[in-house]
């Protein structure tokens, strides 16, 4: 099942830090963040999914940006969800609205995000 979230996400200085800190526009993170048409990919990975059945999925912005972060610090599935637990301006870069202590995700769905990914950009080339 898919469900998207009509929550728009705030800019990086509304982004709730438990210390009351604020990010910086200028981290790289947010800059990329910035670059990525995330809904425009939304749409399409949706339509991976029936609006019915099944546990609701991970958004698409969580999806591709888990495995960004991954192939961009090169690191294990386990060591990239560890990464995004510890660092804010990950959090951010996958579409959380807030900092949160507990993983956002288990180190297993990486495997189901590459498949899904996958099957899409497939379906997007034999339609084209």
């Amino acid at each position: 099942m898919y469900r998207k979230e009509e929550q728009p996400l705030p800019p990086p200085e509304k982004f709730e830090l438990p210390f009351e800190g604020k990010l910086s526009p200028n981290n790289r993170w947010v800059i990329m963040a910035e670059l990525i048409p995330w809904d425009d990919f939304e749409e399409e990975y949706a339509k991976l999914f029936s609006a019915e059945k099944g546990a609701p999925a991970k958004l698409f912005r969580m999806a591709l940006g888990t495995l960004i972060i991954k192939e961009k610090l090169g690191t294990s599935d386990r060591e990239t969800i560890e990464q995004i637990r510890e660092n804010p301006y990950l959090q951010y870069f996958i579409g959380l609205n807030c900092y949160q202590q507990e993983p956002p995700l288990e180190s297993s769905m990486l495997v189901h995000f590459r498949k899904r990914i996958e099957e899409n950009e497939n379906k997007s080339r034999t339609s084209d």
